[in-house]
């Protein structure tokens, strides 16, 4: 008998600070009607610096998801955490993680993926493998974000800014027979020809190979230990992340359709049967873009950026809940799950609800 993975418990985490658009304009040149026309977005959740971590966030999220799957922290057998804000350089959050609900069983493995908005997707895709290969029973998968404590909130870094919130998300998979609660797809492609596109390059260990050394005032004749952020860096803006948005919504209204279809297409399905579809909360142009792409109709589609903007890799766990929250999923649905960002990496995964 064939042996699947379904989502046997979901939670989500949203920090209680709300950051308005007008709040914003505090501290950047922008107002209310700019963000919303550009990015569809109202207002985002930031969480409490110096008491929340991306980590802590996960947490929260991942004790709602155990809870919902009837299991215990202990039942738990691996960890697979999504973000690119974690709390430290290294070690990765998976194993903060597992400390912060304090699970002791060593023999618990933890897998950090940083693969951007993505990143839940990918994490899911491993997940699934591992959970139909037989070798876990009880995979926790955690897409967490704390964007708030590193963007630049001048006006210069305005474009990028007004779009990110924090938050995060959590899913338990565990093992089923039976294909109408089952994940019945996952698709990942990447394409790294435009990665620095979308990117926070500084600091790093890049040493300007693709930019140019004199993009970063990299002193001609640096030495061993040299440290990676000169006063060039710092006065140009550069540690914070950068986006050409243009090229990011072109090539993602293309990019989700297609992998969208292409996750169809392995199961002999149409759009028509997708009872939901759950993009990653990008922008809300993309995801009307892609919604009329795919002829679906509003109660078919689920957004949530307005209330909590771009939360990465936690916005497709984030909508996710809330929608099971909301009475808009019933058991046995069809659910689309699907997602571009930097790198370029995207992909989908399509499911049916077992919850």
């Amino acid at each position: 008998m064939k042996t699947y993975s379904k989502i046997a418990g979901i939670g989500k985490y949203l920090p209680s600070h709300v950051m308005t658009n007008q709040d914003l304009t505090q501290y950047m040149e922008t107002t209310d009607e700019w963000i919303q026309e550009r990015t569809g977005i109202k207002e985002r959740r930031y969480a409490e610096k110096h008491k929340e971590t991306t980590t802590t966030m996960g947490a929260e999220a991942s004790k709602v998801a155990i809870q919902r799957a009837g299991i215990s922290k202990e039942d738990i057998d691996f960890i697979i955490f999504a973000t690119l804000s974690p709390d430290y350089y290294f070690p990765g959050c998976g194993v903060l993680l597992q400390r912060e609900l304090g699970i002791t069983n060593t023999e618990c493995g933890a897998l950090d993926i940083r693969n951007q908005c993505s990143g839940f997707i990918y994490a899911i895709s491993v997940a699934d493998q591992f959970v139909k290969t037989g070798m876990y029973k009880n995979v926790l998968v955690v897409g967490a974000e704390m964007h708030s404590m590193g963007l630049d909130y001048s006006t210069k870094g305005r474009t990028v800014t007004v779009i990110f919130g924090d938050g995060a998300g959590a899913v338990i998979l565990q093992p089923t027979t039976n294909e109408a609660e089952a994940i019945l797809t996952t698709h990942l492609h990447s394409d790294g020809t435009h990665a620095e596109e979308l990117a926070m390059i500084s600091p790093g260990s890049h040493g300007g190979k693709h930019l140019g050394t004199e993009t970063f005032g990299f002193p001609e004749n640096d030495s061993p230990g040299e440290i990676f952020v000169t006063q060039k860096m710092m006065d140009d803006g550069m540690l914070y992340p950068n986006m050409n948005g243009q090229l990011v919504f072109k090539t993602a209204v293309t990019k989700f359709p297609e992998v969208i279809k292409e996750a169809l297409k392995k199961v002999n399905m149409e759009a028509s049967d997708i009872d939901m579809l759950i993009p990653h909360q990008a922008n809300l142009r993309i995801s009307a873009f892609v919604q009329k792409q795919m002829g679906l109709p509003d109660e078919k589609v689920y957004n949530n950026i307005q209330k909590y903007g771009n939360t990465t890799a936690a916005s497709i766990p984030i909508a996710l809940c809330e929608a099971f929250e909301d009475g808009k999923l019933k058991k046995g649905d069809l659910v689309c799950l699907a997602a571009f960002g930097s790198g370029f990496t995207w992909g989908s995964a399509l499911l049916h609800w077992a919850i």
